[in-house]
């Protein structure tokens, strides 16, 4: 699976490649023999609006309109779509409608937690759209993310419906001795095909592959070589030349990836002048495996420390993060709980106590809103942060009611398509701003065309 599109320039340059880059290439993409493109959802939905002034919607038509024989995959927060709130059922159902209507065929649903629950809707909206539904798993480590834990965990994503397993290794962490174990372990109980995505932060991630492939993982997610390294994935062209004459060859064509590759180059090279793409991101970092953080984590907490005159106290923050990490049941480190966590461990070095300062996010994470922690978070701990307050136990979608209509209804003086309402439900404000901004300028065409029609 090919991540350029999509992981590949959010993990290196926070999302900004923008359409009219991509395009131009996508039908020599599309003849490379790839399984998929994996092109929208994560982060290039908000990007796209609130820094590129783009229509992701359009960005997805486009794109399949050139993709004939290469399916489009896309990643999906659960519940959470790709917003950051948990949103009712029929917001995800029609979400999902509607990017399977646009050109969407895999959908790679995840949830921070790996609690099943928030992953129900989504996968049967999936599956009902006629959609293939990914399931993923969110790799961390830690004393209960054992291969057992994994394994029951895929069991049931198979028996809920899932026509694929992932095993979505966010910060780069899995080892590859540890992938061999959970691949021929997953692979003797699934029937589904299991794919492999991981980051190559740590140096580990090419010979993770090699062994999750002699173990027998069927898909695994690579970047075209100028959007790989670093934070992103490995190249897909090494994968290919490291694999020619194996037992499990890939049977991509070279000559069309080599050509993909010339394309991408001076677009990376712009982007690195432009200084939007920090060489700081192509960085290998080992430790990361100690401390489990994706990219995007560590910048947030540097710049919440700067704003308090406490860079000095970074290292503090690192140790602290494992300890509150199983305060709060060990949950994996991924969005939005890598954020929540982070936060939650600078304010218990800044104010020197730990818990004195709780955000809401936790609190809420604590009442049961965010879905099941993976260990139960222990009663001493528990009140620390929400003193005698009831945990609620349900699937938290459960406490929401419908809301797609009102949201239709909230936005109607600035939307006019269900795509807009949804761009709406995802970022209120953003999504605003920029709908106002293009139908605005469409209007003034209009009139503009309207002019010279009269005047000629």
């Amino acid at each position: 699976m090919e991540t350029c599109l999509r992981d590949g320039h959010q993990s290196l340059m926070a999302t900004r490649l923008k359409t009219e880059e991509m395009l131009p290439i996508i039908e020599t993409m599309d003849k490379a023999g790839y399984y998929s493109m994996e092109m929208w959802g994560g982060a290039t939905f908000d990007a796209a609006i609130r820094f590129l002034n783009e229509d992701p919607w359009e960005r997805l038509r486009e794109i399949k309109k050139r993709a004939k024989n290469t399916k489009l995959q896309m990643l999906l927060r659960g519940q959470n779509l790709l917003g950051y709130r948990h949103y009712a059922d029929d917001v995800v159902d029609k979400f999902i409608e509607k990017a399977i209507g646009n050109g969407i065929d895999v959908i790679r649903i995840f949830d921070a937690l790996n609690d099943i629950r928030n992953l129900k809707q989504a996968c049967e909206s999936t599956k009902k759209y006629g959609g293939h539904a990914q399931l993923a798993m969110s790799y961390t480590i830690s004393p209960v993310h054992t291969v057992e834990y994994y394994k029951n965990l895929a069991q049931e994503m198979e028996a809920m419906g899932a026509d694929s397993i992932a095993i979505k290794d966010m910060s780069g962490i899995l080892l590859p001795e540890v992938a061999y174990e959970l691949v021929k372990e997953l692979k003797s109980v699934l029937k589904v095909p299991l794919e492999l995505h991981t980051h190559a932060t740590a140096g580990l991630a090419s010979m993770t592959y090699v062994k999750a492939i002699e173990a027998g993982v069927d898909i695994v997610d690579t970047a075209i070589s100028p959007f790989s390294g670093g934070t992103s994935q490995p190249a897909t062209e090494s994968l290919v030349r490291a694999l020619a004459g194996a037992e499990r060859e890939t049977e991509l064509n070279l000559d069309i990836l080599k050509e993909v590759a010339e394309y991408f180059k001076p677009i990376r090279n712009k982007y690195v002048a432009e200084g939007i793409l920090n060489p700081q991101a192509l960085m290998t970092e080992p430790s990361i495996v100690e401390y489990q953080l994706p990219g995007g984590m560590l910048s947030n907490m540097l710049s919440q420390l700067k704003a308090q005159k406490a860079e000095y106290r970074y290292e503090e923050v690192l140790r602290e993060i494992p300890r509150v990490r199983e305060d709060l049941g060990y949950p994996p480190l991924v969005t939005p709980l890598s954020q929540m966590v982070g936060t939650q461990a600078v304010f218990n070095v800044i104010s020197g106590q730990r818990y004195k300062m709780v955000p809401k996010e936790i609190k809420d994470y604590v009442k049961g809103l965010y879905g099941k922690s993976p260990v139960a978070v222990s009663e001493e701990i528990k009140e620390k942060i929400i003193g005698n307050e009831k945990v609620f136990t349900g699937r938290p979608a459960d406490l929401l009611e419908a809301e797609y209509e009102k949201l239709k209804e909230e936005s109607k003086e600035f939307t006019k398509s269900e795509e807009d309402v949804l761009m709406y439900a995802m970022f209120p404000q953003v999504a605003q701003t920029y709908l106002e901004k293009k139908y605005h300028s469409a209007k003034q065409e209009e009139r503009k065309e309207q002019y010279i029609h009269i005047v000629f």
